[in-house]
C-alpha cells in the first residue's frame, strides 16, 4: 500500500509515524498488495461513523490503537463491518470490547482474501505487536505443560510446565492442566506407578540393606491394588520397571492395550449389570482416549500433514495455502500464466521439500498448528478439497508444456489428497506501509 497524505480535523492528533501498518505476511501470496483502512476519531460516535461509511462485508483482521499510537487489540472477521459494528452495540457486547473501545483512538482494518487468511493473520500480528488485550496466540500467555515419564529412583507419571531434559520421556506441549492431572491418575493407577512426594524414600525388594526394617505403604493406594509399593520395598526393582516401559509404551502409541481391556471391562459390567462399575471404567476410558487422541496429534502433525488447500475467496479468486508439518508454510493464487505456474511449482517444490523440525511441537509453534486442526474439524467438509503435492504439482506444468498444449487445468481437476485423521512464526515485520487514510 501507499501512504496517503494526512488531512481532516484530526490530521495533527497522532504521529504518523507511531503506526506504519501491519507489515508483510507470509500468508499472502507474493506480489499482492493488501486493502486497508484507518479510522480516527476521539469519539466513539465518529469512529462508528467511520466504520459504518467505509468498513466492507469483507473478511479480514482489524486492530484497535490507543492515544499513544499502540496496537491494544488485533482481531479476524468474516464480516468486518458487521464485527467492528458489533463493538459500539453498549446492550449487547462483552464487557471486554467495551473496555477496549474505551481505550480506542485508532480503528485499522485489512481485507483478506478469505476468513481462513484472516485467522492466519490474526494470529501472525498477535505474535508481532503482542497487544495487551489479546490472551490467545501471544507467546508465552497461554499456559501450556507437558505430560512426562521420570524422576528416580521410581520413575512415575507428572505434568509440568518446564521439563528439565532428565526425564525417561516428555510429550507436549498441552493444555488443559485438569483433564491432564486425572490422565496422569490414571495412568499411574493402571501400570502401578507411584505418586509419592519426593521426600518419600524408595526402597524395592531386591535392594539389600545392612539393618532391614519394617516398612508400611504411605497410603491406601497399595492396598486397592493400583501401586506397586516401592516405598515399602513391595516390588523389586525389574518388577517397577516392567510398569514403567508399558506406561511409555502406551504414551508413545506402541500399545494400546490399556484401552482395549477398560472398553472389555466396561462393556462386560454394563452386561452384569453393575452400572457404577460400569460408569467409572468409562471415565478411566474417555480420560486416557483423550490424552491419547492428543499424543497421536503430537506425533503426527509435525511429520505428516502436508498438503495444497485450494480456497476460494469472496471475489472468486482461489488462493492455494501450501500447508507442510502441520503449519501453513506459504499462499499463492491459483496460476493463471506461464509464469505464474513456474512460479507455484518452484515455491511447491521449496516449501515440501523442508525436513520436519527436529524439535516437533514447541509451545512457540502449537497454536499454528492447532489453528488448521480447528479450522478442519470445524469445517469437515473442506477435506475433500484438499490436493496432495503430487497433484497440486501436476497442476503447475513448465512453461514448455503450456505453450505446447495451449490450456491449463484447474484445481477441480485431478485426484484429491486426504488430510491426515489425527487431531490437529515469527514473521518479518517489514513491509510495504500502510494506506493510512483518516475518516472522520
Amino acid at each position: 500500500m501507499s501512504q496517503t497524505a494526512q488531512d481532516g480535523p484530526n490530521a495533527g492528533l497522532f504521529d504518523t509515524e507511531t503506526f506504519a501498518g501491519f507489515g508483510a505476511s507470509r500468508f499472502r501470496p507474493t506480489g499482492e498488495i493488501p486493502t486497508g483502512r484507518l479510522v480516527r476519531a476521539k469519539s466513539q460516535a465518529k469512529l462508528k461513523h467511520g466504520v459504518r461509511t467505509h468498513a466492507p462485508r469483507l473478511p479480514g483482521v482489524y486492530s484497535m490503537l490507543d492515544a499513544k499510537g499502540r496496537v491494544i487489540y488485533v482481531g479476524k472477521a468474516k464480516n468486518l463491518r458487521a464485527r467492528l459494528l458489533s463493538y459500539f452495540r453498549t446492550k449487547s457486547r462483552d464487557p471486554k470490547a467495551g473496555k477496549i473501545l474505551g481505550n480506542t483512538r485508532v480503528l485499522v482494518w485489512e481485507q483478506t482474501a478469505d476468513e481462513f487468511s484472516a485467522l492466519l493473520r490474526e494470529l501472525e500480528l498477535i505474535r508481532r505487536f503482542r497487544p495487551r488485550f489479546n490472551v490467545i496466540g501471544q507467546p508465552g500467555q497461554r499456559r501450556y505443560v507437558y505430560f512426562c515419564l521420570g524422576r528416580q529412583p521410581a520413575p512415575y507419571a507428572y505434568i509440568t510446565p518446564s521439563p528439565t531434559g532428565k526425564e525417561i520421556a516428555c510429550y507436549g506441549p498441552l493444555k488443559g492442566r485438569a483433564y491432564l492431572e486425572d490422565a496422569v491418575r490414571r495412568v499411574n493407577d493402571w501400570f502401578k506407578l507411584r505418586d509419592c512426594p519426593a521426600t518419600v524414600a524408595m526402597v524395592f525388594a531386591d535392594q539389600p540393606e545392612l539393618f532391614p526394617a519394617e516398612r508400611a505403604p504411605k497410603c491406601l493406594r497399595f492396598e486397592i491394588a493400583t501401586c506397586a509399593g516401592p516405598c515399602a520395598g513391595l516390588c523389586g526393582r525389574r518388577e517397577y520397571a516392567a510398569g514403567v516401559r508399558a506406561a511409555k509404551a502406551f504414551l508413545d502409541g506402541r500399545d494400546r492395550t490399556v484401552l482395549k481391556e477398560l472398553k472389555r471391562r466396561m462393556t462386560a459390567a454394563a452386561a452384569d449389570l453393575q452400572y457404577e462399575r460400569a460408569t467409572t471404567l468409562r471415565d478411566r476410558l474417555q480420560s486416557l482416549t483423550r490424552l491419547d487422541d492428543r499424543l497421536t496429534f503430537l506425533r503426527t502433525a509435525r511429520t505428516g500433514g502436508s498438503f495444497v488447500y485450494p480456497l476460494i475467496g469472496p471475489d472468486g479468486t482461489t488462493v492455494w495455502y501450501l500447508i507442510h508439518h502441520g503449519e501453513v508454510s506459504g499462499a499463492l493464487r491459483e496460476p493463471r500464466d506461464a509464469t505464474e505456474h513456474l512460479a507455484a511449482r518452484t515455491m511447491m517444490d521449496k516449501v515440501f521439500s523442508q525436513p520436519p523440525p527436529g524439535e516437533g511441537i514447541t509451545d512457540r509453534t502449537v497454536d499454528s498448528v492447532l489453528l488448521v486442526f480447528a479450522w478442519f474439524r470445524k469445517y469437515a467438509d473442506e477435506k475433500a478439497r484438499l490436493m496432495t503435492k503430487d497433484v497440486a504439482l501436476a497442476l503447475c506444468p513448465t512453461n514448455e508444456a503450456i505453450e505446447t498444449t495451449g490450456s491449463r487445468k484447474s484445481s477441480s481437476g485431478g485426484r484429491l489428497g486426504a488430510l491426515p485423521q489425527t487431531p490437529p512464526e515469527g514473521s518479518n515485520p517489514s513491509g510495504p506501509p500502510f494506506c493510512s487514510r483518516p475518516v472522520e
